[in-house]
């Protein structure tokens, strides 16, 4: 097969969820642009915006939503993409959320609700789809780790502790299904221009540090993951298991 045909999504079915906007938009639409069917997912609604990037590509997909936390929720995003393009071939799990608080003053309340979104519905919708992925012998699943998979970070200990255990998880899981024909690797983004990190951009002190450490001088933007999200969905990765690949400007190599 020709190098760039390894690259090809054509005729692959992939579920993103957190796709409505920011970076599982940025993935979702570059699968589109590869060739893939594409389940979008929200909470609440899916931006039309995001739907108009996909129609353009001409690919088959169709739109969910619902919050992740509620198991039947993730069940049903499986599901259904399976009924609408019959497989699921490729699953990203984006969805997340971040609490931001002192580590003294961090709620229960903050701690679990980002663990239960940003963990355990991970591993709820990867054991799930994976069941799938088994039975047809292939399958493509790319969790969504960060910078805070490496570091403490400051004011998110809650997140910090899923994304640590989002890389732990999708090792475990390599462990188990790459010799069963599945891949499953994580992206780990740097400090990306989304709503989660809308507070850190608006703090002219921690924005100016964080610019100061990233070799590359800027935010990273959602199109940034596409090359990355590309490649571990296709072909061209299928000796990569258990990776993380860090997407960040060069912040941890400064």
């Amino acid at each position: 097969m020709a190098i760039l045909d390894l690259f090809s999504l054509k005729g692959k079915n992939a579920l993103v969820t957190g796709s409505s906007q920011g970076l599982g938009a940025g993935i979702a639409t570059a699968f589109a642009e590869a060739g893939a069917n594409v389940t979008l997912h929200g909470y609440d609604k899916v931006l039309e915006s995001t739907v108009e990037e996909i129609k353009k590509t001409g690919v088959k997909y169709i739109s969910r939503t619902g919050d992740v936390c509620d198991k039947a929720v993730g069940t049903k995003l499986v599901d259904d993409t399976v009924e609408a393009f019959g497989s699921i071939d490729i699953l990203v799990n984006n969805a997340g959320t971040i609490r931001r608080a002192p580590a003294a003053e961090h709620s229960e309340e903050f701690w679990n609700t980002v663990i239960e979104t940003n963990l355990n519905s991970v591993f709820r919708i990867s054991q799930y789809a994976g069941r799938k992925m088994l039975a047809q012998g292939s399958g493509k699943i790319i969790n969504i780790a960060s910078l805070l998979s490496f570091q403490g970070g400051i004011l998110v200990p809650g997140y910090a502790a899923a994304k640590g255990a989002v890389a732990q998880l999708t090792k475990a899981l390599a462990n188990e299904w790459a010799e069963k024909g599945l891949n499953v690797n994580a992206i780990a983004p740097g400090y990306m221009a989304t709503d989660n990190t809308a507070p850190l951009r608006a703090d002219a002190v921690r924005s100016a540090a964080i610019l100061a450490r990233i070799p590359a001088g800027r935010w990273g933007l959602p199109s940034d993951l596409a090359g990355a999200a590309v490649f571990l969905a296709s072909d061209a990765s299928s000796y990569v298991n258990g990776h993380i690949l860090v997407v960040d400007g060069g912040w941890l190599c400064r």
